[in-house]
């Protein structure tokens, strides 16, 4: 029987795959990388078959998902040479374009891209997907039932990737969360108290937000009262330029994305 091949064994394929195992996958899934350490790394953790030889795990794939740096891809498409029969491949690489993908295998390959979320080691990954031209109805599919089955799945087009990308990682709740801890204990919280308050500060709006159907606006306008604490709080960070400051910082991964795409 075909399999899920995943060349690299880094941080996103050990995260599906252990959203795979919660969601109890039963198709068979190799792992290819070059490092030995982390094949035996995905096999004790995950219990998957690896395969240190390239060639072997490409001629095992049904479905090829290449889960490399960018800067890896264009020398890892190298290795593996034109493929000569009908494959589907998704590229997880962030900044690498399908038309560049194409090029690489040859076209009995039909490519997708995926943006999966590391938190999809719980079952909550937001996936973005987008589908290269000759993919038929019932493999595009199959790749979002696979994808689904570590969490939401969005198709977008090729043109919104990156920016997509800058904007779902979960490292922007985790660095808000950090930098709140940090503030509330230098104004005297105790760290444990610090990071429970932080928590629900971020965590608890936005169960609000997807539970209801209230505009986002029209909560942050409840949680911070005009003239409240909340409220000169949240006044004093526009001030200081919050929203530019977020804005920059997404400006600088668009750009970060596009210079590797050139790279690869």
């Amino acid at each position: 029987m075909k399999a899920t091949v995943f060349l690299g064994g880094g941080r996103i394929t050990s995260a599906l795959l252990a959203g795979l195992q919660l969601a109890r996958y039963d198709r068979p899934i190799v792992v290819h990388d070059r490092h030995p350490r982390k094949l035996r790394q995905v096999k004790r953790e995950y219990g998957v078959t690896v395969e240190p030889d390239l060639h072997r795990a490409v001629k095992m794939a049904r479905v090829l998902i290449i889960a490399v740096r960018p800067d890896s891809v264009r020398e890892l498409l190298q290795q593996v040479g034109p493929v000569s029969r009908r494959l589907t491949a998704v590229s997880l690489t962030a900044g690498v374009p399908l038309a560049q993908l194409r090029d690489g295998l040859g076209p009995p390959v039909q490519w997708a891209r995926a943006m999966p979320s590391p938190v999809s080691r719980s079952g909550s990954g937001l996936t973005a997907l987008t589908f290269g031209p000759g993919l038929s109805i019932a493999v595009r599919a199959n790749l979002r039932k696979l994808f689904a089955l570590v969490g939401p799945v969005v198709e977008i087009p090729e043109n919104q990737f990156d920016a997509f990308t800058v904007t779902y990682s979960s490292s922007h709740g985790l660095h808000a969360l950090a930098t709140l801890v940090d503030a509330a204990e230098a104004i005297g919280l105790d760290r444990k108290t610090a990071r429970l308050a932080a928590a629900h500060a971020l965590a608890d709006g936005i169960v609000a937000w997807r539970a209801g159907n209230l505009p986002l606006k029209q909560l942050l306008r409840e949680a911070a009262t005009p003239g409240g604490i909340a409220a000169t709080v949240m006044a004093s960070l526009d001030d200081a330029g919050y929203a530019e400051i977020v804005a920059r910082g997404l400006r600088a991964g668009i750009a970060r994305a596009r210079q590797m795409s050139r790279r690869s």
